[in-house]
Parts: C-alpha cells; sequence; structure tokens
C-alpha cells in the first residue's frame, strides 16, 4: 500500500467528545451527574465505555441494572457499528459534545443485538475482517496468518495501539503489483433516511479498460441518489470519518487508508443541511 502514513494515524486517534447522562426514568438513589469521554472514532461503543457504566450503577441499586444501552435522540445505538460511523450517521451536524443518553432497562430487542461480554465484539470484529479478506484476497491472507496475529489486531483494537494493530493489519493491505488494486472493495453504505441496515455489493477498484474507479463511480454504480444531478444541487453529504472525500478520490487509495479497523470502507449518506 501506498505509505500515507499520517493519514493512518488521523484515521485511528479520532475522537469525538461525548457527554453521556443517564435516561431520566432510570431509577437512582441520588442524583446522577452526567459522565464526559472523548470517544474513539474507530471503536465500538461498548468496548470503551466501562468507565461510563461503573459511574451511573453508583448512584442505582443493583436489583435495578440490568443490560446497558445506548441511545442519541430516540434512536438506540447500535453497539456493532463503530463508533464514528453511528455519529457521522445520526449526529454530525449537531453541536458537540454528542449527547448520548444511557438506559439500564427496557432493552430494545427489536433494535439492538445483545453484547455480554467483549468477546462478543471480537467475534463481530473478526468476522467483518474475515468478511473483507474474502472480497479483497480471496480470504489468502487472513487464512495465512496465525492465531496469535489475529489476537493482535483485536488486542491492538481493544488497548488503542496504533503500532501494535498495523503491523499486521498492512499485511490486509497489500496486493500483487500486477493487480494495481484489490479483487473487490469491502464498504458498506448507509444512510440516514431509510430503513435498509446498509447497502453492500461486489465492485472492482479498477475499471476493465485499467483506469482506477473513484468514490464518486462507486456511489453512481451503487447509490445514484447521492449524486447531485448535473443541474441541481448536491441535497446529501457522503460522509467517512466525519469529512467528504473528493468524489474524484481513487476508490482503492480509500480502501487503504480510510476503513475502519474492521477494514470496511463505512460511508454515510446523510441530508445536506439546509440553513
Amino acid at each position: 500500500m501506498t505509505d500515507d502514513k499520517d493519514v493512518l494515524r488521523d484515521v485511528w486517534f479520532g475522537r469525538i467528545p461525548t457527554c453521556f447522562t443517564l435516561y431520566q426514568d432510570e431509577i437512582t438513589e441520588r442524583e446522577a451527574e452526567p459522565y464526559y469521554l472523548l470517544l474513539p472514532r474507530i471503536s465500538y461503543l461498548t468496548l470503551v465505555t466501562d468507565k461510563v457504566k461503573k459511574h451511573f450503577q453508583k448512584v442505582m441499586r443493583q436489583e435495578e441494572v440490568s443490560e446497558i444501552w445506548f441511545e442519541y435522540e430516540g434512536t438506540p445505538l447500535k453497539w456493532h457499528y463503530p463508533i464514528g460511523l453511528l455519529f457521522d450517521l445520526h449526529a454530525s451536524n449537531t453541536a458537540l459534545p454528542w449527547s448520548i443518553t444511557v438506559h439500564f432497562k427496557n432493552f430494545p430487542e427489536k433494535d439492538l443485538l445483545h453484547c455480554h461480554s467483549k468477546d462478543v465484539i471480537e467475534a463481530h470484529f473478526m468476522a467483518c475482517i474475515k468478511e473483507a479478506d474474502a472480497l479483497k484476497h480471496k480470504s489468502q491472507v487472513i487464512n495465512e496468518m496465525q492465531k496469535k496475529d489475529h489476537k493482535q489486531l483485536w488486542m491492538g483494537l481493544q488497548n488503542d495501539k496504533f503500532e501494535q494493530f498495523w503491523a499486521i493489519n498492512r499485511k490486509l493491505m497489500e496486493y500483487p503489483p500486477e493487480d494495481n488494486g484489490f479483487r473487490y472493495i469491502p464498504f458498506r453504505i448507509y444512510q440516514a433516511t431509510t430503513e435498509r441496515p446498509f447497502i453492500q455489493k461486489l465492485f472492482r477498484p479498477i475499471a476493465s479498460g485499467g483506469q482506477l474507479h473513484t468514490l464518486g463511480d462507486l456511489l453512481k454504480d451503487v447509490c445514484p441518489s447521492a449524486i447531485a444531478p448535473e443541474d441541481g444541487e448536491q441535497k446529501t453529504q457522503v460522509m467517512i470519518h466525519g469529512i467528504e472525500p473528493m468524489l474524484e478520490t481513487p476508490i482503492q487509495w480509500l480502501s487503504e487508508h480510510m476503513s475502519y479497523p474492521d477494514n470496511f470502507l463505512h460511508i454515510s449518506i446523510i441530508p445536506r443541511p439546509t440553513d
């Protein structure tokens, strides 16, 4: 992969200032103060909120505490989506800090997966990496790795260790020079205005004539409503890691540098603010 290590670092160390408050109907023994945290964009809510859980459990009776879950303006937040994606999709045009409500009761079974331990997060994360490598390299790279390499990817994410993670992950971002890119690009497109969870299909980074496909080419093929008509104004924003990449950016470069640790490009299509 091309060596734009500063981009990889900027993506890894992206943070969202967040204010957690306890839901007003939770029964407490004394007032629950809000809890502030810088959330890592690339991680998962249930992986980085142990301190939040402990903070609010201090003011609650044990019998009132069941599985913790999070909500933003009435929307339950899916823990198996990376934090940066959740913010881009639901809150990217709101003032900071991001205001998240904490619940310990009435778990929304229809909307959220249960997460009883870190093992559940690890299993989800590794399943995503394996799916991404099936698309990129027919699973050859991930299958040639040892168990300890898989563990190092997970521990790098869990412990927020950039060098530890990328020592292994760079192998997943390589390809034979004669190929000019991956077989297919692992991506998911999410739309704030639809019930459909996400769009995902096979898309090659290189056109049959040899030219590089761009982000714009991907959107035209997969989600044409995200592209402004030639005579009209752009009604949507296309967000990855909180920025709007230029549509002319080669999708191969984005895949190597702007993927989340699960090796997917998570692309949010959100309504452009009108003010």
